[in-house]
C-alpha cells in the first residue's frame, strides 16, 4: 500500500466520523462544560515521525571501508565455529572474541570511555552436539544513558559454521569463513559502537547494548542466556533487535541491492509488530531510496534468528536482513568474502541506526495501555462500568505516564491496515474517551519527548501475555505465578474525548 492510499483511507475516515471535542465535567457543586480540542490527522507511512538532524549526522557517518575491514579480520580468523580453538591469537572463536572486544574498547577510548565493553558467558549443554557443553561467550558493548533501567540491544552473531554439510555445524578445524552469515551483521553492530560513540558520547535517554553474540549456530544460545540474563537483572528491555545475513545482494538470477527485508513476529497487536512499523515509518523518513519491506512473521521461514529469545520473554524483537538470499552461500565453505557487498551493507546498517538512535531518544513506549469499553446508560457501581449512555460504543483509554514525555499521541488505524492511519494529539492526558466502536478497529498510544522524539505505539487492547512467561523452567521447577491482575477502579465520569 503507498503513501497515497493511506491518505485516501484515513480522509475517508475523518470525513465520516465529524469531530466531537467537547464533554462535560463536574466542577463544584454544578455540571459545567469544558471544551478540548483535539485534532484528528491523516497519516502517511511516516506515521508523523520527525527527522532529527543528530541522526542524519551519525548515518552519514556509518563507513563502508570501516564494514569492510571488520568483516575481513573476522574472515581471516578461518573458522569461529563455537566448538573452534579458544586459545590461539589468530585461529578461532577465542581470537575472534578477543579481537572483538579489543577493537570495542578502542572505540570507547576513543570518546572517552563512553563504552562499557564486558564479556557475558555461560557454560552451556549444546543439545545440537549431543549435550555436549561449550562456554558461550558474547561480548558487550554498553552506551549508558540517563535511564539505565532501559535498554535497546542491538547484536549480530559473530560465531560461523559450515553447517549444510554433514557434520558441519560442529566441526572445529574446517573454514568456515561466515562472511555474510554473520560477519556481516557482526560488522554494522561494531560500525555503529563506534558511530555512536562518537556522536553520542553521554547517551541518549535509554541506554544502548551493542552485542556480538556467540552460538547462534548452536541454537541461538548466545542471545538466549544474553536476553534471560537481561531481564533476571531487571533491565526493561524496549527492543531485542538482531542484524543477520545484511551484505548479499544476488541469488537464483535476481540482483537487489536498493532494499531489505524486517521480520515482526505475530500478533498483529504484539511490540514486536509495533517495533516493525516503526522501523518502516522511520525508513521514509530518514532513507526513502533505500526500501524497507516489511515482513509479518517472525523469521523466514522455518529459520530462526537471535530476536526471538527476547520475543519469547515479552520484548519487542526484530530481525534486519538482506532482500535476497543465495542459499549456496549460507553455512558453507562459499560464505566468503568476495561475496558482500559492503555499499549495501552501509545501508542496512544506517536502517539500524536510525531504529537504534530513534528508540533510544524518545521517552519509553507508555506502560499499561488498556481500552475499557464504556458501559449502558444508567449503569451503577456494582455492574462495574462507566455512567455512560454509548450503549458500548465509546471506549476509555488509559495508559500510565512515560517518564520524559511531554504529551502523548493516540493513533487508530483499521485492522486490515498494516499501519497506523490517524494520530490523535491529547496533550499530557493519561485518559480519554474514544467515540468509535474499537471492535472494528486497532488504537494505541505513544509518548511524545520535549524535542519530538516519539517512542513506539503501544497496542490497544494489549497483546496476550507471552507464551514463555509461565512455562515450567526446563529443570523441572514449578511455574512463576501468573501475574496479578490488574483491579478496576470504581466508576467514574468518562474522560475527555480523545477523537471522533
Amino acid at each position: 500500500m503507498n503513501n497515497k492510499t493511506f491518505l485516501i483511507i484515513a480522509a475517508a475516515a475523518l470525513a465520516g466520523c465529524g469531530a466531537r471535542t467537547t464533554t462535560a465535567v463536574r466542577a463544584g457543586p454544578a455540571p459545567q462544560t469544558e471544551t478540548y480540542t483535539y485534532a484528528l490527522e491523516a497519516v502517511d507511512r511516516t506515521l508523523g515521525l520527525r527527522r532529527d538532524t543528530s541522526v542524519t549526522h551519525v548515518l552519514a557517518d556509518i563507513s563502508a571501508a570501516n564494514l569492510r575491514r571488520t568483516d575481513s579480520t573476522l574472515v581471516a580468523f578461518g573458522t569461529r565455529n563455537t566448538f573452534s580453538d579458544t586459545l590461539s591469537n589468530t585461529r578461532g572463536i577465542g581470537a575472534a572474541r578477543r579481537w572483538i572486544h579489543g577493537q570495542l574498547e578502542q572505540d570507547g577510548k576513543a570518546c572517552g570511555g563512553c563504552l562499557e565493553v564486558e564479556y557475558y558467558g555461560e557454560v552451556v549443554p549444546v543439545q545440537r552436539a549431543g549435550g555436549r557443553a561449550v562456554n558461550v561467550v558474547d561480548v558487550l558493548a554498553w552506551l549508558p544513558g540517563r535511564d539505565t533501567t532501559h535498554v535497546v540491544v542491538i547484536g549480530g552473531h559473530y560465531d560461523s559454521c559450515i553447517c549444510s554439510i554433514r557434520g558441519g555445524g560442529n566441526d572445529s578445524t574446517a573454514d568456515a569463513p561466515g562472511a555474510n552469515d554473520d560477519g556481516s551483521g557482526t560488522s554494522a553492530v561494531m560500525e555503529l559502537a563506534r558511530v555512536f560513540g562518537k556522536h553520542y558520547p553521554k547517551g541518549l535517554n535509554s541506554s544502548i547494548l551493542f552485542v556480538a553474540y556467540a552460538a547462534e549456530e548452536q541454537g541461538l544460545l548466545g542471545s538466549e542466556i544474553l536476553a534471560k540474563h537481561l531481564h533476571d537483572a531487571g533491565y526493561h528491555v524496549i527492543a531485542g533487535m538482531a542484524d543477520d545475513m545484511d551484505g548479499n545482494v544476488s541469488g537464483g538470477g535476481r540482483t537487489d541491492s536498493t532494499s531489505m527485508r524486517i521480520f515482526a513476529a505475530d500478533p498483529d497487536n504484539s511490540p514486536s509488530r509495533e517495533l516493525g512499523r516503526y522501523v518502516w515509518a522511520l525508513d521514509a523518513v530518514y532513507l526513502p531510496s533505500f526500501e524497507v519491506l516489511p515482513v509479518w512473521r517472525l523469521d523466514r521461514i522455518q529459520r530462526g534468528g537471535d530476536h526471538e529469545p527476547y520475543i519469547n520473554l515479552g520484548d519487542a524483537g526484530l530481525r534486519f536482513s538482506e532482500r535476497v538470499e543465495n542459499y549456496n552461500r549460507q553455512h558453507l565453505p562459499t560464505d566468503d568474502f568476495a561475496h558482500v557487498n559492503f555499499g549495501y551493507l552501509a545501508n542496512v546498517a544506517r536502517v539500524n541506526a536510525m531504529t537504534v538512535a530513534s528508540l533510544a531518544a524518545a521517552p519509553v513506549t507508555p506502560a499499561n495501555a488498556r481500552a475499557t469499553r464504556q458501559g449502558r446508560a444508567g449503569a451503577t457501581a456494582t455492574s462495574n462500568a462507566e455512567p455512560t449512555n454509548s450503549g458500548g460504543q465509546d471506549w476509555t483509554l488509559s495508559w500510565e505516564a512515560s517518564p520524559g514525555a511531554t504529551s502523548y499521541e493516540v493513533l487508530v488505524r483499521s485492522t486490515t491496515s498494516p499501519t497506523w492511519e490517524q494520530v490523535i494529539p491529547v496533550g499530557g492526558a493519561t485518559s480519554c474517551t474514544l467515540e468509535r466502536q474499537l471492535d472494528d478497529e486497532w488504537a494505541g498510544v505513544r509518548a511524545v519527548g520535549a524535542h519530538g522524539a516519539r517512542s513506539m505505539a503501544a497496542s490497544m487492547p494489549a497483546p496476550n501475555p507471552p507464551r514463555l512467561i509461565n512455562r515450567p523452567p526446563a529443570t523441572g521447577a514449578p511455574a512463576a505465578p501468573a501475574p496479578p491482575r490488574t483491579p478496576r477502579s470504581a466508576p467514574s465520569a468518562p474522560p475527555p474525548t480523545c477523537g471522533a
